[in-house]
């Protein structure tokens, strides 16, 4: 089932200055997301990412203004319409900036705060907040003030924030970037936790193509204000000439496979690390055989 539907979408921002013209960002966008599917959205700067997330939760155009049309969906409302504090409970989304997310004067009531708003009774409350504040490995900072955290803190607590809502859909506007590798990867691991048992439909910003194949079931690539591609991490990261087009790398392992295959003549094709170790160890261990 569809959870997100986006047909030729298009969007251009107001003028930013009285008398100039309007912004074009996105240019005929379709997309589908199926219920309990982890999809990365990639691609360069200035392509449309966050502003089809922001359309996806009805901040484009409900805050922004401007000019939009054709077709938007999320859990079947049409978030153009539907008030953002409505939607906010059923979807979920985390800035790329924590920062001008965060405005509680405590750690533990900003993770309380969405879900005191849900009316929820105060044991349900302390268990959820408790619960993400441990997801994130933020339980000892739950009585410090945001602003006494640092900017890798600051992104948890934001994230944390989102996770206690127990959204249907959650938008991550590149979530990790200010945590270090070991957090990123826990992080990640967590919310793809989520998406399996919960059957939580995860919407990811990254330009990190390693954690892409690791974690998502899907990609897909943005250029030019349009969806250039997408499919399963293993298919999209073999099409090169696509990733050149929207300017992004494959994941490194995906690179050493390339190279191996130009200087040996082999048809290696993985994007994950635990795929190069299981190809390239099989084969090894099947040369030594055949020279004993």
């Amino acid at each position: 089932m569809s959870i997100i539907r986006v047909e030729e979408l298009h969007y251009a921002y107001p003028p930013p200055i009285p008398g100039w013209g309007e912004v074009p960002v996105l240019r005929g966008v379709n997309l589908t997301v199926e219920r309990g599917e982890f999809l990365a959205l990639m691609g360069p700067t200035g392509v449309g990412k966050t502003t089809l997330c922001l359309a996806l939760n009805g901040l484009v155009p409900q805050a922004t203004g401007g000019v939009i049309r054709g077709r938007v969906e999320v859990l079947g409302k049409d978030p153009r319409t539907v008030p953002v504090a409505e939607l906010a409970a059923e979807v979920g989304f985390v800035f790329q900036d924590a920062e001008s997310q965060l405005f509680t004067s405590t750690v533990e009531a900003e993770v309380a705060f969405g879900p005191e708003n849900l009316a929820l009774p105060p044991g349900e409350i302390a268990e959820r907040v408790a619960w993400a504040l441990d997801v994130v490995g933020m339980t000892p900072y739950r009585d410090r003030a945001p602003w006494q955290l640092s900017g890798g803190q600051k992104q948890r607590v934001a994230i944390a924030a989102a996770l206690a809502m127990l959204p249907e859909v959650l938008i991550l506007d590149e979530p990790t970037a200010g945590l270090d590798p070991i957090g990123q990867a826990e992080v990640l691991s967590v919310i793809e936790n989520l998406c399996r048992r919960r059957q939580m439909t995860i919407v990811w910003v990254s330009q990190d193509a390693e954690h892409v194949a690791e974690f998502a079931d899907r990609v897909a690539i943005m250029a030019e204000g349009r969806i250039l591609c997408d499919g399963a991490p293993g298919t999209v990261f073999m099409q090169k000439g696509a990733l050149e087009q929207a300017g992004l790398a494959a994941p490194q392992v995906t690179q050493v496979a390339e190279a191996l295959n130009r200087r040996w003549g082999t048809a290696y094709r993985f994007t994950r690390l635990n795929e190069a170790e299981s190809a390239l160890r099989r084969d090894l261990l099947a040369a030594q055989g055949r020279r004993s």
